[in-house]
């Protein structure tokens, strides 16, 4: 099944909800892909840091999270990847361009936003730009429409804009930045049976929700944009203070990682028994 199949039947099921880690380089995506779960999800803050060495404030471009996007969506076709495209990178033609190159990447879903703030006709081309280049090129790409709105204009405001996205044919909404649950169980119930995406980004202004909590709110899918990001930093801000105040590593991994270790993760066995299998002899006498 494409994976983008495989998300439309996650997201409606009964009394389920998707759960994406956050990733935003091909090895962080093969850590969460080898704990095996539903689904993950790209990061465009990651993907800005672990590219650009930037802060995410814009300055990608539709090449530069493609190009990621596809990278870890190729990794397991079967697992559906769904991928920031922030604004969509200009008008609707643009749009459309930036849907064709998920989609021929293998991206199963993407979220489309209207930050910063645009007015609601605008932000409804972008929703219905993807809708109809989709429908163009026959794919199913699950289109998710994101509002920032909320904490600018007010719930009522902000889910006018996502009911406006769902009639252009939006297919899943995603509210950000609300501040108690009672606004994420509401959304959810006002905008059913559309399914409805939690962000959850630790240290934010959403309040920490729990897988189990946001599906009984009425959530279907919930992604962890820091989900990598926060432990990676945390552990390499450590590891180069300890060298650069000791002049020693021992921080790093007890017990001891090594090279090997490191390799498994990245699936070595599977490419040996491709080489093998074509009469290869590269790795005859193994790595």
């Amino acid at each position: 099944m494409a994976a983008a199949s495989r998300l439309r039947d996650l997201l409606e099921t009964d009394n389920n909800i998707v759960v994406c880690p956050g990733v935003y380089d091909g090895f962080t995506a093969r850590m969460a892909l080898n704990a095996g779960l539903d689904a993950v999800y790209m990061t465009g803050a990651g993907t800005m840091m672990s590219r650009l060495g930037m802060a995410d404030l814009g300055v990608a471009s539709l090449n530069d999270m493609k190009e990621n996007a596809g990278m870890i969506a190729k990794l397991d076709r079967s697992v559906p990847l769904i991928a920031d495209v922030d604004t969509g990178y200009g008008g609707p033609l643009m749009v459309g361009r930036t849907i064709e190159e998920y989609m021929q990447a293998g991206v199963a879903a993407l979220h489309l936003e209207d930050q910063v703030i645009v007015d609601t006709e605008t932000f409804v081309a972008r929703i219905r730009a993807a809708v109809n280049k989709r429908r163009e090129l026959g794919g199913d790409i699950v289109i998710i429409a994101r509002t920032d709105a909320l904490q600018s204009l007010g719930y009522e405001a902000a889910v006018s804009r996502l009911k406006a996205a769902i009639k252009a044919g939006a297919d899943v909404a995603f509210l950000e930045g609300f501040t108690n649950k009672e606004d994420g169980r509401r959304v959810c119930k006002e905008l059913s049976p559309t399914p409805v995406l939690l962000n959850m980004v630790g240290g934010g202004v959403t309040p920490d929700i729990s897988v189990t909590e946001a599906r009984d709110l009425g959530f279907k899918a919930i992604i962890y944009p820091c989900f990598a990001m926060i432990p990676v930093y945390q552990a390499v801000t450590a590891a180069a203070k300890e060298l650069r105040d000791t002049g020693d590593l021992k921080v790093v991994g007890k017990p001891k990682i090594g090279p090997k270790e490191l390799f498994e993760v990245c699936g070595p066995q599977e490419m040996i028994e491709f080489d093998v299998a074509a009469g290869g002899k590269l790795f005859s006498n193994g790595v």
